[in-house]
């Protein structure tokens, strides 16, 4: 089990390098139905695997210039709030039972996973529909000439949604958070997927600090292992991204997306 668990972690990682983004929303899956883990602590690991392969993307697009800073911060500060909030508090605080109806049941695992497939949805919806965004926000200005002007009530209110949908479901939200610093920041797309991952990292790894200051039980031996192996399939991602044109993979890989979340409502609705 614990061989399947670190395969799927290197082929997250491994279309986490060669998309730049997208992946992680597996994390979450493949630890509840590969590895049995409940879905209240896969969300939790989700976030510190999603948080530290993200920090690693962050670290290479710093190098390149490829950051901003004052934008991160913008954006960054309500949805660290959020986050660390969402997972303190309100995790913990859903109760294991919510709602019975005949002899369906809709726990917490449950409704955690149905909300889940729901991102997954609009996540695929995101990654089909990428190439679209990307065409309709070519210019020909180049990176270091562009004039930020902040929206603050939208981003605040935007970086409060993506803070509590990543609390919720472990998923770090580069489909929300992307679109949001292109059309709020008006950032150039290369440096929003750049101060995106940023964002996604921090936010993530903070999130997580919720969990442990909440008393989740951590299996730190089995985690950091899980993320190694995701780490290691960032680079061969990466690497395999020089020879692959990402732009098909990524449609096909959201129409995946969409069939997995279907999956996941079948079978936590109807089985």
């Amino acid at each position: 089990m614990e061989i399947t668990a670190y395969l799927s972690a290197l082929t997250i990682g491994f279309t986490l390098g060669l998309l730049g983004g997208g992946g992680s929303i597996l994390t979450v899956p493949a630890l509840v139905y590969l590895v049995g883990i409940n879905p209240v602590l896969s969300t939790a690991y989700s976030l510190f695997v999603v948080g530290m392969a993200a920090l690693v993307g962050a670290f290479n697009n710093i190098r390149k210039g490829l950051v901003s800073f004052k934008t991160a911060f913008v954006f960054a500060v309500p949805s660290f709030i959020a986050v660390y909030l969402t997972r303190l508090h309100l995790v913990p605080a859903i109760p294991e039972s919510i709602i019975t109806i005949g002899s369906f049941t809709l726990t917490k695992d449950i409704t955690i996973m149905v909300f889940f497939a729901l991102i997954m949805l609009l996540a695929a919806v995101s990654m089909i529909r990428s190439g679209k965004l990307k065409a309709s926000k070519k210019r020909k200005e180049k990176e270091e000439e562009f004039a930020q002007k902040f929206n603050y009530p939208l981003i605040i209110i935007d970086g409060l949604a993506v803070g509590t949908l990543t609390g919720i479901v472990g998923a770090g939200g580069g489909f929300l958070i992307i679109p949001a610093l292109v059309l709020l920041a008006r950032l150039p797309m290369k440096l929003a997927i750049g101060t995106s991952l940023l964002i996604i990292a921090i936010k993530s790894l903070v999130g997580f600090l919720g969990d442990v200051q909440s008393g989740q039980l951590i299996d730190w031996h089995f985690l950091l292992i899980f993320t190694t192996f995701a780490i290691l399939g960032i680079f061969g991602g990466g690497y395999a991204a020089n020879y692959v044109s990402g732009k098909q993979l990524k449609k096909g890989f959201g129409w995946f997306v969409l069939v997995m979340s279907v999956y996941i409502l079948s079978k936590e609705l109807l089985f």
